[in-house]
């Protein structure tokens, strides 16, 4: 018993690290917009509340940051205090933000509107827009942008719009994580699309990233599965219908065809893996019906993939392309997953008579503990 209980002990301090449900800063989105008689419009989409405390994409955790008490104050603002907020910061903001023509003359911006939705589920950072307007020469050929690094990474593209011809080109997203103006934006050429090869790396790599390192609760199912079913057979069987499923979901959201609110999905999500963590306790056999539930789970996390791409966007040449190279990047990341879990635990001691006693239980008690404390608090009742 005096094992049991040490070994318990060591479990719960190998996943302490991951009690704490990541909450990120999501990238700014930047959309420029210039008419042949030289108007612009900018729209930002981003979180006012993290523009207000300096909380940006250095924190891989928003509860990391000194100020993060402020933050969650103000992500419970309703969205006429956070205006009155962000009206006091607003000539602040606009001396931060720039917009520079090919002759390095900076164009004079106005914000025009801030749209504040309403408060939500604070679980999950509200986007604002901030719409800012302003007036370019004709003889420009090209506009950078800059958005200071200390309000978070960001994404930046420009829109040509011809209002005669009523014709519009988008540039392609430029991605800036350091401290300097975008490349330049032309305003007089059409931009050629990324080679289909550079869309197929960029979703592979994000598809990877949203399951190592920032995909915790999706590490915490991946290992419930394995833990339970180590062969190598039942675990790819269990992987393939996850697989499916969450492939389902995320390709009929992404073409706005099914969706569920956050404060649904991110609780459920949570449940799940307290399901697997229990299951695994109190099971001594895999079930058919595992396979099932794994499913049903599967529908479930590809919606919360669908939240996180849809920030991110899709390019409007190659949306299939760029849903298969994204879920070809989660399959890596859940295979990187298995690969450590096997080499770490199942290899040595997967085939061991006490490994459901001493490995099995134990780890999946702290798995259903870890998810569970996240359901509450995904519930947002003020309990936690």
């Amino acid at each position: 018993m005096a094992l049991f209980k040490q070994y318990f002990l060591l479990i719960a301090l190998l996943f302490l690290p991951i009690l704490s449900y990541a909450d990120l800063v999501k990238p700014a989105l930047i959309e420029i917009t210039v008419t042949k008689q030289g108007h612009v419009d900018i729209e930002i989409r981003a979180s006012i509340e993290a523009l207000l405390t300096g909380i940006n994409g250095r924190y891989k955790n928003t509860k990391e940051a000194p100020n993060a008490d402020e933050y969650d104050a103000l992500r419970r603002m309703d969205s006429e205090q956070l205006g009155v907020k962000f009206k006091a910061f607003e000539t602040t903001f606009l001396n931060k933000v720039k917009l520079v023509d090919n002759t390095n003359q900076k164009i004079s911006l106005h914000i025009k509107q801030v749209e504040i939705p309403l408060r939500g589920y604070v679980k999950v950072p509200r986007i604002s827009v901030i719409k800012l307007v302003g007036k370019v020469d004709l003889s420009a050929k090209s506009l950078q942008w800059y958005y200071p690094l200390s309000f978070g990474d960001h994404a930046v593209r420009l829109r040509q719009v011809d209002t005669l011809k009523k014709k519009f080109h988008w540039s392609e997203w430029q991605w800036l994580r350091t401290d300097k103006l975008s490349s330049p934006l032309s305003l007089t050429e059409i931009v050629r699309h990324k080679p289909l090869y550079e869309i197929i790396a960029n979703y592979i790599e994000l598809g990877y990233k949203h399951i190592l390192p920032k995909g915790t609760d999706h590490i915490l199912f991946i290992l419930g599965l394995f833990l339970f079913s180590s062969a190598l057979r039942p675990l790819l069987w269990q992987i393939t219908m996850f697989t499916i499923a969450h492939t389902i979901t995320l390709g009929l959201a992404m073409n706005g065809l099914f969706d569920l609110p956050e404060r649904i999905v991110q609780p459920l999500i949570a449940l799940s893996i307290v399901y697997v963590g229990v299951e695994n306790v109190f099971s001594n056999s895999l079930q058919k019906s595992r396979l099932i539930l794994v499913f049903a789970f599967g529908l479930l996390h590809g919606l919360g993939f669908a939240s996180m791409l849809a920030d991110f966007g899709m390019p409007d040449n190659a949306f299939v392309t760029a849903l298969i190279s994204f879920n070809v990047g989660v399959e890596f990341g859940q295979l990187s997953i298995l690969l450590m879990a096997f080499l770490f635990i199942g290899l040595w001691f997967g085939r061991r008579d006490w490994y459901k006693a001493l490995v099995i239980n134990p780890a999946s008690l702290v798995i259903a503990l870890i998810a569970f404390y996240w359901f509450i608090d995904r519930l947002d009742l003020g309990l936690l």
